[in-house]
Order: structure tokens, then sequence, then C-alpha cells
């Protein structure tokens, strides 16, 4: 009878559950429908009436983004340089997480707390530095800039998070492998990568993702020849005001590749949440 009851409660309250998730998604996809609808709109239409679609719908927007080599260049700087960013990060983490995980030294737990503590750091303290250092050695605009930058904030991020997965690797593995004549290059490619691929997946999906959205620092060191999409949206102003539906476009052009990344990586985010320190 107990039992009965207690599923005749939880079949009632599925329905608000269900409302309840409903609503918070469609809360959550708004802004993402409002800027599709903008970017489908002429600017007098945004600016002239209140519409939940496009009156009379349009792509040029659009066609002014991919033809407009000042906008679409921004597509390709970004791309190059959070490539760069992504690769340099997860390089320089995979041996400093596997020492971490495997080996004991002094002031190691000092070492690894100080490498958060640059991730703690706001990027505007590191700008001014920045801009001065590559200005004088001659980096100043360029794309490797800009990933150099953003490792000082990605590696000690992907060092925690590869890590935690490392660390749940038993250290027989590593022992066994030895036994058997494996190098120790050739034992972390064929044996240890396939182990922790999922942690390397979710450390490249977070750097991917700071570099891909941080502003300050990728307009502070560049200027023409690698500036990215982000600050090339912020001269939309024109003498007539701002161009809002270029402006949406180039956002929800913007949004893609994040998206993209989610949806390829979105098994090894998942892993790493069940498994690894995220």
């Amino acid at each position: 009878m107990a039992d009965f009851t207690a599923a005749r409660h939880a079949a009632r309250r599925l329905p608000r559950v269900n409302l309840v998730m409903v609503l918070y998604l469609a809360f959550l996809m708004l802004p993402i429908y409002w800027l599709v609808n903008m970017s489908l709109k002429t600017n007098d239409e945004i600016l002239g009436i209140f519409s939940l679609w496009p009156q009379n719908l349009t792509f040029a927007n659009y066609a002014t983004i991919l033809t407009d080599a000042s906008w679409y260049m921004g597509y390709v700087n970004s791309i190059l340089y959070v490539t760069m960013n992504t690769v340099l990060s997860i390089t320089v983490a995979l041996p400093a997480a596997y020492a971490f995980s495997r080996y004991h030294f002094m002031g190691d737990k000092h070492l690894f707390f100080w490498l958060l503590t640059n991730r703690m750091a706001p990027p505007a303290v590191f700008a001014l530095p920045f801009f001065q250092l590559y200005s004088s050695v001659g980096l100043f605009d360029t794309h490797i800039a800009v990933a150099l930058a953003h490792t000082l904030f990605n590696v000690p991020l992907a060092v925690w998070i590869l890590e935690g997965f490392m660390r749940g690797v038993p250290k027989e593995i590593d022992e066994t492998a030895y036994i058997d004549g494996y190098s120790f290059g050739r034992f972390f490619v064929k044996i240890f990568m396939p182990l922790i691929a999922s942690g390397v997946g979710v450390a490249a999906f977070f750097c991917f993702m700071f570099s891909w959205v941080e502003l300050l620092l990728s307009r502070t060191l560049t200027s023409v020849d690698a500036k990215p999409i982000a600050a090339t949206m912020t001269r939309t102003v024109s003498a007539s005001g701002l161009d809002w539906g270029v402006l949406a476009a180039a956002g929800v052009l913007t949004i893609l590749p994040g998206a993209l990344v989610i949806y390829f990586v979105r098994n090894y985010i998942a892993k790493g949440f069940a498994l690894g320190r995220v």
C-alpha cells in the first residue's frame, strides 16, 4: 500500500517537473532565439517595430559578414589562435599533470596551488605587461601572441583537470608497461593516452572555450592582422548608429564554433564530469 501511494505521488509530481524543465529551457533559449530573429531582419525593422519573427526575411546580414574580409577574417584569426592555444596548452599540461600525479617532490603541493593562482587572476592584470613585452620583441598583432597569452590561464586549468584523470589510472599499469619493454614515450602514447582520452577531451574543451570568448587580451594584443571576431564586432558603430542586424548575425556565427565543439566532445565531457576532476 505504501509503495502504491508513493508511486501515485510521484506520478503527480512528474508533470510539474516536466513543466519546470520546459520553462527553464525556454528561458535559456530565448536570448539565442532573439539573436537569430534579429539577424534575419533589416535594421529598420529591428528599430521600428516589435515582432516575434521577421516580417521581411533577409539574409543580407549574413551575406555582409561572409563577403566582407574585415568580418570573415575575424573568424579566421580567432580560430587560428584558439587552435594554437588549445594545442599548446594540452601539450604542456600533459607531462606536467603526469608528474604531479605520479611523483612526489619537495614543494609539489605548493607548486600545484601556485599554478591555479594564475587562473584566479583576471586577464586585466596581465594586459599591460603582455602588451609591453610583445611590443618589444615584435610579437604584437600576431596569432601566436594571443595564443601564448592565453596559455597563462589555460595551462593551469588543463593540468588540474588532467591530473585528476591520471591519478585515477593505477600506477601498476606504468610498471607493467616498463617490464614489457615499453619506452616512456611509447607507453604514454600507446597505452596511457587512450586511458585518459576523456580527460584530454574535457581539458581541450575548456581551453577552447576560454580562448574563444576571451576579449580583453585578444583585443589588447592585436590591431589589424590578427584581430579576432569579438573585437571586430565592436566596430559596427557608424554615423547612423549600431548596425544591429549585422551584429546579431555575427553573434549567431560566433556561437556556432562553440556549439560544434560541444557536440563533438559531448561524450568526453559527460565522462569527465563523472570520472575526472571537473
